[in-house]
């Protein structure tokens, strides 16, 4: 068994080595294991690995070094153009938001300027509407239109302001908290619904000053009508304004005095707008319709006798004296003795007394040419140089003079020749359709 055994090649136990070592006298031995020599085999490994690997990395370390610090360049590069363009970007945002306020401001600033012209033209528009007013042109309703139309435009235009500053403040904050730059489609939303918010108001404004127009052209082409009618009508009785006004004077006026004109230079007004064009037309309008009005009024147009019956009409008649014909110069009203005598227009008296034929006299000076008479009165209660209104008392009625009985002789004259008082009896109830 034990030869056997010595004879196996596996499982035999390996021989140590010794090591010897002699110096002189002195022999030292080592013995040297098998774990030892595997020990200092890896430990020449390491070493050896280790130095490669220094090696190595002082070879590539230059490299490595290199390509971190140009990665690293590339970075602070591309972190830089983002921030420049980024910067960039929020500079054109900040460009375009302070173009949009100045925008804004301009928009608003025109606003206010329609809305101050609105009021302006209120103020302007307030005296020509109550003379229009006053010439039975229009109601007091329709006066009062143009005030609510501007309070309205006034109640437009500032509130539209806080709507476009709302919208302009909301778009410079965000929700989540990120960057203006999100926000920069959702502006242009915003500026184009305040776009759309000052268009509204402009247009509101536009037809206010188009139904301002609209009643201005209405109001202008009333007065040119009624007096156009009132001139026909005076037309027709003899009196032409225009040429009365040309060689006549009104009552009161000195006509021998001399007409003086002058005063210092000023450059002419001009018409700044269609507006004020506009109301130029209509205060020239209702200058003229004043004027005519105040001509009607100062003519006789009115009744010496209201309510009595004419006994005498003008013209040839057989006279009651003589028994022939002769010309009755005016026309005769029944009246009692006492009876209140008026005057039919404005004017001057410029003969109050007796005069042969009439009795009691009064003769009105109207201008235009135009006098009235008034005859056989029990009493004169004016005198010469007053000044009468229409439907004053100017005598008392009776049969003073060359009269068969108590009436009233009633004549109008145009530049001292009689003409027939009843075509001015006539064109005064005409004339009170557009005078009263």
């Amino acid at each position: 068994m034990a030869k056997v055994g010595e004879h196996r090649v596996f499982g035999r136990k390996s021989q140590n080595h010794v090591l010897i070592l002699a110096s002189g006298e002195k022999i030292r031995h080592m013995t040297i294991r098998p774990w030892m020599g595997a020990l200092a085999t890896c430990v020449v490994g390491v070493v050896v690995i280790g130095y490669l690997g220094a090696t190595s990395y002082l070879v590539v370390r230059d490299d490595l070094i290199g390509a971190t610090m140009a990665r690293q360049a590339r970075m602070q590069y591309d972190y830089e153009d983002r921030i420049s363009a980024l910067r960039a970007q929020l500079d054109r945002i900040t460009s375009r938001q302070l173009l949009d306020q100045q925008v804004v401001e301009q928009k608003v600033d025109k606003l206010m300027a329609q809305q101050n012209a609105l009021f302006s033209r209120n103020g302007k528009l307030g005296s020509l509407l109550d003379r229009a007013q006053e010439n039975g042109l229009m109601g007091k309703d329709s006066a009062a239109q143009p005030s609510a139309a501007d309070g309205s435009a006034n109640a437009g235009a500032t509130g539209s302001e806080p709507a476009a500053d709302s919208d302009q403040h909301a778009s410079l904050a965000t929700p989540d908290g990120n960057s203006l730059l999100a926000l920069a489609p959702l502006r242009e939303n915003l500026a184009d619904r305040a776009d759309r918010v000052f268009s509204k108001v402009t247009r509101s404004l536009k037809t206010i000053e188009r139904a301002q127009m609209t009643k201005i052209a209405a109001l202008t082409n009333g007065a040119s009508d009624t007096a156009d009618a009132i001139s026909d009508i005076l037309r027709k009785t003899g009196v032409d304004i225009a040429s009365a006004d040309a060689d006549d004077n009104p009552p009161g006026i000195d006509k021998t005095a001399t007409s003086g004109i002058g005063g210092p230079y000023v450059e002419p007004q001009l018409f700044s707008s269609s507006f004020d064009n506009s109301l130029g037309q209509l205060d020239a309008a209702l200058d003229r319709l004043e004027k005519v009005k105040a001509t009607a009024r100062e003519l006789p147009f009115g009744n010496p006798e209201p309510g009595h019956a004419v006994t005498s009409p003008f013209g040839n008649r057989m006279d009651p004296f003589l028994g022939r014909i002769a010309l009755h110069a005016g026309i005769d009203f029944q009246a009692a003795i006492g009876d209140n005598i008026r005057a039919t227009g404005a004017g001057k008296v410029i003969f109050a007394g007796p005069a042969n034929g009439y009795g009691n006299l009064v003769e009105i000076d109207h201008g235009y040419g135009i006098t009235t008479r008034y005859g056989h009165m029990s009493k004169i209660l004016v005198s010469v140089g007053e000044k009468v209104a229409a439907g004053d008392v100017i005598a008392l009625a009776g049969a003073e003079g060359r009269a068969t009985g108590p009436h009233v002789h009633y004549e109008v004259r145009r530049n001292g020749e009689p003409i027939n008082p009843i075509h001015f009896l006539n064109a005064g109830l005409k004339l009170n359709t557009y005078i009263e």
